[in-house]
């Protein structure tokens, strides 16, 4: 077996694992509303968001397109091989940080770091006006997108049933949640898994096993399989960050914030195939909703933290991407 073989076995192998953390990593995003506004038990809420998750993932592969071919080019044999793995260590690392500190960071704007980090230190080709159209621009729009339109959501329901018994309302909704956390879970998996999806795919063009970026079947389904296994395992500590640290969410404010974040999700992946942040989304969604109550009752200051965190995501990814690289490319090349 020939050392680039072993090679492209690696990266597959580290790329399923950054599914997994990024499946435990952002489980929290489809369903600490739902837990939080007890419309679901966790374990249930799991269960649910792992089918979900699974059913994402394999329904389709514009965004995984994307992410193979749209961000950078990676020099051919061992090199390229090097870079993707190196961008999938400086991924998977920011992602353990920022899990451990319980803040929900973007995994996509880990991976897409990662990329970049790697292929400037491997005097790789970084497609810039992609990175920019494809990644800056939604990272910037998603989560205003996501914050006023929860708002208005919110809005139209409160004005909606101001008339209604309010216990019966809550209750209504509570229910409602369980069908918005399974729509959020299944934007999770039609993101997250693809970005994965997209990496496999452009180590296997790179290695020379095939020559466009179309997503073989294998693929779809081993990363499914990944990021599903990894949701069921949890995501306790960010949970608690979106599901009470930020606002205390009630079923309507937690239903308005799902239904719009996964609204968001599947218009980024089926119409623009461009790959957002669940966790932008997600996180600004619930804020959105919170504000209908009083601009004071979303804890800012736990956002701002949340804001950096999303802010420092790419050149962190980026740095420990490409140190990994140099060290790599000392010992390998």
């Amino acid at each position: 077996m020939s050392a680039e073989l072993l090679g492209l076995i690696a990266i597959i192998g580290i790329a399923l694992a950054f599914d997994y953390t990024n499946g435990f990593h952002d489980a929290a995003n489809a369903i600490a509303t739902a837990i939080s506004t007890r419309a679901l038990t966790p374990r249930a809420a799991l269960a649910m968001a792992a089918v979900a998750n699974l059913a994402g993932a394999v329904i389709a592969e514009g965004v995984a397109k994307t992410v193979g071919d749209g961000i950078i080019s990676a020099p051919s044999g061992s090199h390229g091989l090097v870079l993707v793995f190196s961008a999938l260590v400086g991924a998977i690392t920011w992602n353990l940080i920022t899990w451990y500190f319980g803040l929900p960071s973007s995994s996509t704007h880990a991976l897409v770091g990662g990329l970049v980090g790697a292929a400037l230190a491997a005097s790789g080709d970084v497609k810039w006006s992609g990175v920019f159209d494809k990644v800056v621009v939604p990272m910037v729009i998603s989560p205003l997108i996501g914050f006023g339109l929860a708002y208005l959501l919110m809005l139209a329901i409160l004005w909606g049933f101001r008339r209604r018994n309010a216990h019966r309302t809550t209750r209504g909704f509570r229910r409602a949640q369980i069908a918005s956390a399974m729509a959020m879970a299944f934007g999770h998996g039609l993101q997250d898994a693809q970005k994965t999806m997209g990496v496999i795919v452009l180590a296997l063009v790179t290695y020379g096993s095939q020559d466009g970026f179309d997503v073989p079947l294998w693929v779809k389904l081993s990363a499914a399989a990944a990021i599903s296994a990894g949701t069921y395992t949890g995501g306790a500590r960010i949970m608690r960050t979106l599901g009470r640290r930020i606002i205390e969410l009630d079923p309507p404010r937690g239903f308005a914030a799902e239904t719009t974040a996964a609204g968001v999700l599947y218009t980024t992946a089926f119409v623009f195939a461009v790959p957002v942040s669940t966790t932008h989304t997600i996180t600004s969604a619930i804020m959105g909703a919170g504000a209908t109550r009083r601009l004071s009752a979303v804890r800012w200051g736990v956002a701002r933290t949340i804001v950096a965190a999303w802010v420092l995501t790419i050149p962190a990814a980026a740095l420990v991407a490409a140190a990994f690289y140099e060290v790599s490319a000392l010992v390998l090349l």
